[in-house]
C-alpha cells in the first residue's frame, strides 16, 4: 500500500473533527479513512485480527502492514502531517504508559465533552477519494 489506513469511530464527534484535521494537515493525501463501523472497517478489522476492546477503545493505524493503536497510532498519525504537527511525534518517546493514561482519559470523555451521531459520516465528493468504502 502506498498509504495509511485510519479506522475511528465513525459516530463520534471528536473523531470526525480529528478526521477532519488530518485531511487539513496531510497535504500529500498519505492517509486514507474508515469508519470502524462500515463494511470496509470490519473488513480491515477482521484482516489484522483487532480485537473488539481495541476497536471501542482506540483508534487503529495501519502503516506498512503494521497496526498501532492507542497514543502510538495518534503519534504515527502526527508524522504525516505538515509543520508544526510533525514535530510532535518527538513525544512518541515518552513512556507509553503516560501517554495512554491521556489518551484513555480522553477517549473516557469524548462523547461526554464532544457528543455522538446517530449514523457514520459520508465524505463530500471532494473528499471521496480518501475514504474506504
Amino acid at each position: 500500500m502506498d498509504y495509511a489506513i485510519l479506522i475511528f469511530d465513525g459516530v463520534c464527534n471528536f473523531c470526525n473533527s480529528f478526521v477532519n484535521f488530518i485531511i487539513d494537515g496531510d497535504p500529500k493525501k498519505k492517509i486514507r479513512f474508515v469508519a470502524s463501523q462500515s463494511e470496509s472497517g470490519i473488513k480491515y478489522i477482521n484482516q489484522y485480527k483487532i480485537s473488539k476492546t481495541e476497536i471501542k477503545e482506540s483508534i487503529i493505524f495501519i502503516e506498512e502492514e503494521k497496526y498501532t493503536t492507542k497514543s502510538t497510532a495518534f503519534f504515527h498519525i502526527l508524522k504525516h502531517l505538515r509543520f508544526p504537527w510533525f514535530l510532535l511525534y518527538g513525544f512518541i518517546l515518552t513512556p507509553h504508559f503516560i501517554r495512554d493514561a491521556i489518551y484513555d482519559f480522553i477517549g473516557r470523555k469524548r462523547y461526554k465533552w464532544f457528543g455522538k451521531r446517530n449514523t457514520c459520516r459520508m465524505p463530500t465528493k471532494e473528499l471521496k477519494d480518501r475514504f474506504l468504502y
